[in-house]
């Protein structure tokens, strides 16, 4: 199927470098376009983030073409076909038309050709196979506009075979449904076919599986994309262990409520961390950084002691945490306690950081040398017991109350 007749109205055609771009390049016997994400985006009206563009053109025409206009060329996968185009700092990824002769995992073998249909034939799904000239015609050859038009994510002809090119493309049914459907029921056989080649994620890199992974869980409809994966048995394949799906639901909510930006390191730790140990499975088998698992770690380690309605107690534990770690500890507390998202205590705990800066310990070594008490352990002790004194206190800065906690510890 041709549906050549559609148009789109997009001001990033025709704004910035992507013009000049596609002036060089679909002209004198070859042709342009931009094709995939940026396509489906501008038609659903949502933010056009990366562009990708496809050509007749061969990588070497490519790079001829491009340095002749004076735009940089980096040669980034010119062997699958792949040149990045950097103009006036912005990248744009150009590839020349392909076809699969032999597809092993993540990688195939490909040939080069000039026929848009087998291009897009040879992508994941239908809504990431439409492709757009620069006089706005949308081209589609997959059934592209119509799943866009029905909010449903399909894969391209057989979902089994596609899935054997790339079992990562299993996450990504799941991602793009979370992201691009009504937040309805995934396609049937999508889903059975995900299903059916489950044992296949355990082939996928740690890396790949946690990018899926942490894209799908900031989707506006992550929820019913992960009841599905749970339901499936995916899930749980995934995390490495139970996955807290009211706890998930519950913290976009906290999040909502306290006025804040989706997190996904946050959500990770709703969905799969209500121990320290969780976070130490999840450090492994998502291959996270050290600082989102340290991050996930607090989570586990404190998050049942948390309580609205006790300043003090909040401040000090601010303190202690600093905005960050608190904040996703008390989220997490409010995500498994029984207050609602519009919970007004809660509310209050979760603002703290906006509403009060914890001032820095006012109390030196030298303090404390100078009543006597020697450098070694002892003034270390001192240190450490005077700083609890005066969380303990209220964090006072005026002198007397600061004297004070240096006799009584020196």
């Amino acid at each position: 199927m041709t549906a050549a007749s559609r148009k789109l109205d997009a001001a990033w055609l025709s704004a910035g470098a992507l013009p000049r771009l596609l002036a060089v390049l679909d002209r004198d016997g070859e042709e342009a376009r931009v094709v995939g994400g940026a396509v489906r985006n501008a038609l659903l009206g949502m933010a056009v983030g990366e562009i990708d563009l496809a050509t007749t053109a061969l990588p070497e025409e490519v790079v001829r073409r491009v340095q002749a206009a004076g735009f940089k060329a980096v040669p980034t996968g010119i062997e699958h076909g792949t040149v990045t185009v950097v103009i006036d700092g912005a990248p744009f990824e150009v590839t020349t038309l392909r076809r699969d002769v032999e597809t092993y995992g993540r990688h195939a073998k490909v040939a080069f050709g000039r026929d848009w249909r087998a291009d897009a034939e040879r992508r994941d799904f239908t809504i990431n196979a439409l492709s757009a000239a620069s006089d706005g015609t949308v081209y589609d050859y997959v059934g592209g506009l119509e799943d866009l038009g029905r909010r449903r994510v399909r894969f391209i002809g057989e979902p089994a075979k596609r899935i054997a090119e790339d079992y990562l493309r299993i996450l990504r049914f799941f991602r793009f449904h979370a992201a691009y459907s009504d937040g309805g029921h995934p396609e049937g056989e999508g889903l059975a076919a995900c299903i059916a080649g489950r044992a296949g994620l355990e082939q996928l890199s740690r890396e790949r599986v946690r990018m899926e992974l942490m894209k799908l869980l900031l989707a506006p409809h992550a929820m019913p994309a992960l009841i599905a994966m749970n339901d499936a048995g995916l899930l749980t394949r995934v995390l490495g262990g139970v996955g807290y799906l009211a706890a998930f639901e519950n913290m976009a909510k906290a999040e909502a409520g306290a006025g804040l930006p989706a997190e996904a390191v946050r959500r990770l730790g709703a969905l799969g961390v209500a121990v320290r140990e969780d976070a130490e499975r999840l450090w492994q088998k998502l291959r996270l950084a050290n600082s989102e698992h340290a991050r996930l770690s607090s989570m586990g380690e404190g998050w049942r002691q948390i309580a609205p309605r006790d300043e003090a107690a909040a401040r000090a534990l601010l303190y202690r945490l600093k905005s960050e770690r608190f904040t996703d500890r008390v989220l997490l507390a409010w995500a498994r306690s029984q207050g609602s998202a519009h919970d007004e205590a809660w509310r209050a705990l979760a603002s703290l950081p906006q509403r009060w800066t914890p001032p820095v310990f006012p109390l030196q070594a030298a303090d404390f040398i100078a009543r006597g008490l020697e450098k070694g352990p002892a003034l270390g002790a001192a240190l450490r017991a005077a700083e609890e004194a005066w969380i303990a206190a209220g964090f006072p800065a005026d002198k007397a109350a600061l004297e004070e906690i240096v006799t009584l510890r020196s």
